[in-house]
């Protein structure tokens, strides 16, 4: 039986949400090419918690945009880009090329540190 692109991530993705955290990370690093470990310092250098609920970082608590404690499991970012390791960087990176208008500003984060968010984005579930 030949198995679907869609099927493989699915089930990689149960499997990798079954880890435990070391391992969490460990996927989250591989999948991004970041460092989750950073991921705290930068939601506060680019100001994601005034917009962004983070129940992981108590001072995190925007009523901007949507919550993203558990934004690892959702299948969708910004209500319409698959949930990949390359569009949630391209997204975290560059929102307003993706969906001209949004609330979600460019604020100018590099390539490495977009990765690093994604990283530590892709922890939290």
């Amino acid at each position: 039986m030949k198995s679907s692109p869609a099927l493989c991530l699915l089930l990689a993705l149960g499997v990798w949400a079954c880890g435990s955290s070391k391992d969490v990370e460990l996927n989250a690093r591989r999948m991004t090419g970041g460092d989750p470990s950073r991921g705290p310092a930068l939601v506060r250098k680019y100001g994601c918690g005034s917009c962004h609920i983070i129940e992981e970082m108590p001072e995190a608590k925007g009523l901007v945009g949507p919550p993203l404690t558990g934004i690892a499991k959702r299948v969708y970012l910004a209500g319409q880009l698959p949930n990949t390791p390359e569009n949630m960087m391209r997204w975290i990176r560059d929102p307003q090329s993706i969906e001209r208008g949004t609330a979600m500003p460019n604020v100018g984060v590099t390539e490495q540190d977009g990765r690093d968010l994604a990283a530590f984005l892709y922890t939290l579930r």
